[in-house]
């Protein structure tokens, strides 16, 4: 995360109001809740575990045995009974 100095991209008076609360701190102004992504929608890994999960559900429906699939995926056996039973 970069830092972008206060004085570049707000007015003087917003300045001297926040100064009141905090002075040479740096602080973390959120995004407004409608503009938060969901983890993993940027990068890409949320969609990869979807897919995963898909395929072990697949799998678990075609006969593969909880034991099988948590050697096969390297997940523990009650990870893969959260994916498989999961609704």
């Amino acid at each position: 995360m970069s830092y972008i100095k206060a004085n570049a991209v707000l007015p003087a008076n917003l300045i001297e109001e926040i100064q009141k609360y905090v002075q040479g701190e740096a602080i973390y102004i959120p995004k407004p809740e409608k503009d938060h992504q969901k983890w993993g929608s940027r990068s890409g890994a949320r969609k990869a575990l979807d897919e995963r999960n898909l395929s072990i559900k697949g799998a678990f429906q075609k006969g593969k045995t909880i034991s099988q699939l948590a050697e096969e995926y390297y997940l523990s056996a009650e990870t893969i009974k959260k994916i498989v039973y999961k609704k």
